[in-house]
């Protein structure tokens, strides 16, 4: 009981001790107690009017998740069309991709069985469709009953089966999704199925090419054989031109677009940090005497970056038209004003004794900032330059995609068309590796010039 007392009493006078040297830490008052609760329950009451300001409710509540699931289902997916037209019953069933007419399968996938007007189309793990005689019937693995309708003759209607949420008819057709992989469309004039398969079809040759279809070893093999292909080129040149010049992914123009978005971001930097080095001198207090011309050249700063660079990409491309040179404008022109910015501040904060020093030597006003200045800002002009030429390779996506060109010209087109979303996707990786490449490049960079590391 005793040994109690002591410890509480020893804690008492340490207590009162830490009181004493640091006042109002221990024994704060109300308004210091009730300061972190109160900031949390204005952030907390800020954000619950932003989010009915901004009618978020309204925007979830049209939100269509049926839409967004298909569209990530199309960017690492294919889809597959068995298309039945009644006007034209002699051709059956016509198998394409995408429903692209130019991409009609000349043989039919081993899904499909059909002879005559009688058609078997096995949906894999969402059952088997026959079709004959005016009649389909769906068998789905998991009803008992079949799903029968009748077609053909106007109106597609529902002669038998259960009930199912993913089964809709209307006056006009019969739409069913068993699955997200899986559609079956009956109108009046055509029953089509659509199926998809996980991968990008005719990524690496395109569906006219001859190199279409063949296996990784078939492609090895053909590569070194002796028999050419086309005579006047090998057929390893020959490969790499099918693929270069795949009409449908477009890899040629996809990689010429991705180097015009390098070079704009690489122009525009490398340009405004040669204008704005020589620029930030003249804004330093201690190299520039003249107040007025400082303030002058501070002002002209803040009115290159005060406007956003994707302003100054649209003033650009409605003054020299599409293409990069707008993107590089608009980049050294933001980036002169905020690279004048930083290194007119890290010259002003930089260690007056070295530039003394070297003056004492009779050095020039020159040699003074050359040998005594410069070599203490350099690392941070460097450092700064690489950071935002990193930043810049990103800023000049968004600046393609308002017409500037480049990548994001490509990125923007395959969304407006809402259904190349496989190609949105492949474009987005890319953008994304030359992101990382550049921030490697940059630390590299970084480590060799400044720290001296290999």
């Amino acid at each position: 009981m005793t040994d109690v007392r002591l410890s509480d009493a020893a804690l008492s006078n340490d207590v009162q001790r830490l009181d004493t040297l640091y006042p109002g830490i221990i024994e704060q008052g109300w308004k210091k107690r009730l300061l972190v609760p109160g900031l949390s329950l204005l952030g907390a009451v800020y954000l619950v009017i932003c989010f009915f300001a901004f009618g978020v409710p309204g925007v979830i509540e049209k939100a269509r998740g049926d839409m967004a699931q298909l569209f990530a289902l199309d960017a690492y997916a294919h889809k597959v069309h068995a298309k039945y037209q009644f006007k034209k019953a002699d051709q059956g069933f016509v198998v394409s991709l995408e429903g692209n007419r130019r991409s009609i399968y000349k043989e039919q996938p081993n899904w499909i069985a059909q002879s005559g007007d009688q058609a078997i189309i096995d949906l894999g793990g969402d059952g088997v469709l026959r079709f004959g005689d005016g009649v389909v019937t769906y068998t789905h693995p998991s009803y008992e009953q079949d799903f029968v309708f009748q077609v053909g003759d106007g109106v597609p209607q529902f002669v038998s089966g259960e009930e199912a949420d993913w089964l809709k008819v209307s006056k006009t057709q019969v739409n069913a999704r068993p699955s997200l992989y899986t559609r079956i469309w009956l109108t009046k004039s055509k029953v089509e199925v659509h199926r998809y398969f996980v991968g990008w079809e005719n990524f690496w040759f395109d569906f006219d090419s001859k190199l279409n279809g063949l296996s990784s070893g078939e492609l090895l093999s053909l590569a070194f054989s002796s028999d050419r292909i086309d005579p006047d080129v090998s057929n390893i040149r020959f490969m790499f031109n099918e693929f270069w010049t795949n009409s449908e992914w477009q890899h040629g123009e996809v990689y010429f677009a991705l180097l015009q978005t390098l070079i704009m971001a690489v122009v525009g930097t490398l340009i405004a940090g040669i204008l704005a080095l020589p620029l930030a001198f003249a804004a330093a207090a201690n190299v520039n005497p003249v107040r007025l011309a400082r303030t002058g050249v501070r002002r002209f700063f803040d009115f290159l970056r005060g406007v956003d660079m994707l302003i100054w990409s649209l003033i650009f491309i409605r003054a020299f038209g599409l293409g990069p040179l707008s993107g590089i404008f608009a980049i050294f022109f933001t980036d002169t004003g905020t690279f004048g910015k930083l290194f007119s501040e890290a010259i002003e904060n930089a260690d007056k004794k070295q530039a003394e020093g070297v003056q004492a030597t009779g050095a020039s006003p020159v040699q003074k900032y050359r040998f005594g200045l410069f070599p203490q800002i350099l690392p941070l002009f460097i450092s700064q330059m690489l950071y935002y030429l990193e930043s810049n390779t990103r800023s000049a996506t968004v600046i393609g995609a308002l017409g500037a060109g480049g990548i994001g010209l490509k990125l923007i087109e395959t969304m407006r068309t809402r259904q190349d979303w496989e190609n949105t996707l492949y474009l987005i990786f890319l953008i994304i590796i030359v992101v990382m490449l550049m921030d490697q490049l940059s630390g590299w960079l970084r480590r060799k010039l400044i720290e001296g590391q290999a």
